[in-house]
């Protein structure tokens, strides 16, 4: 049986085009404000959602950099945080320490499992910390926490594509789209 995802989104909030022009955008800033650090820059993509915009976003970045992965979960199949923050796979290099550390975020919501994460790396003696997020949903927060780099607001809406899932679907959207409600609310 074949599934068509489209039928499942309201409307396309981020077209592939737009998302091209964000990351394009994005990797200049990053590039020029990290070019002469002399440090080494270390993008952390926090899987899963990040890993679309991590692979488009270093692609987009000029300047030498290194990257890993962190595993983390605080949603389930859920459609909010459930507050707890697990993580489920810690990073593989143990070179934090001194590098200039940037945490890639497919989404800022409220802010819980990304401040738990700056924490625990903080910790680590990053030269340097910060947070590059494709989406800030800054009407969601529960934490004061804000993104160095932010690619779009979006207002509080459930979003898909893109690497966002629902449920584990939709990740392959090449576009950012609002899901139908009655598709979460089952």
């Amino acid at each position: 049986m074949k599934v068509d995802y489209k039928n499942d989104i309201e409307s396309v909030l981020l077209s592939e085009e737009k998302l091209k022009e964000i990351v394009t955008s994005l990797g200049k800033q990053i590039s020029d404000d990290y070019r002469d650090s002399g440090r080494k820059l270390l993008l952390v993509s926090v899987l899963k959602g990040s890993v679309v915009f991590m692979g488009d976003l270093m692609r987009a970045i000029d300047i030498p950099c290194c990257i890993d992965f962190m595993s983390v979960s605080s949603y389930g199949s859920g459609t909010s945080t459930s507050g707890v923050v697990k993580i489920i796979k810690d990073l593989d290099t143990n070179v934090v320490e001194g590098a200039d550390l940037l945490i890639v975020e497919d989404i800022l919501d409220s802010g819980k499992t990304l401040s738990y994460l700056k924490d625990i790396l903080l910790r680590r003696n990053p030269a340097s910390f910060k947070i590059c997020t494709l989406l800030d949903k800054p009407e969601r927060r529960l934490v004061d926490l804000k993104a160095d780099y932010s690619g779009a607001v979006i207002p509080d809406a459930f979003v898909v594509g893109y690497g966002l899932d629902y449920d584990e679907k939709y990740r392959n959207l090449p576009y950012v789209g609002i899901l139908k409600p009655q598709v979460y609310e089952k």
